[in-house]
């Protein structure tokens, strides 16, 4: 499993590249609803769990999916842009694994990650 407290995702762009990878786990009926990227590693928003992605190894081909499903957060915040920050957080703590932060690029769209994770969270 990824150690959440010693790495973090940073700034993340929108690439549904990761979409294929992941498609293979996803229960019947699950759907995805963003996929985000950095150089290697990065995160998928279904309508049932994240999925974040570690690429490891030289070339890449090993790599660790950890399944996030929203049942099990308890608290999530989100950081917009600003003028001079133009990244972008989201910080979820889950019951028995803690804080996740991931940073997004600027341009991407965590009011409608937040809104996906409120409606299944609240």
């Amino acid at each position: 499993m990824i150690d959440f407290q010693n790495a973090k995702y940073l700034k993340m762009k929108e690439d549904s590249a990761l979409v294929p990878l992941v498609t293979p786990l996803l229960l019947q009926g699950e759907r995805v609803i963003g996929a985000y990227r950095s150089m290697r590693d990065g995160v998928v928003f279904t309508d049932k769990r994240i999925i974040a992605v570690n690429v490891q190894g030289v070339t890449g081909k090993k790599k660790d999916f950890t399944s996030l499903p929203y049942s099990k957060i308890q608290a999530f915040s989100i950081e917009t842009a600003g003028v001079l920050d133009l990244d972008s957080e989201l910080e979820l703590y889950f019951s028995g694994l803690g804080k996740v932060k991931f940073e997004f690029a600027a341009q991407s769209n965590l009011v409608q990650i937040q809104a996906v994770i409120a409606a299944y969270t609240l």
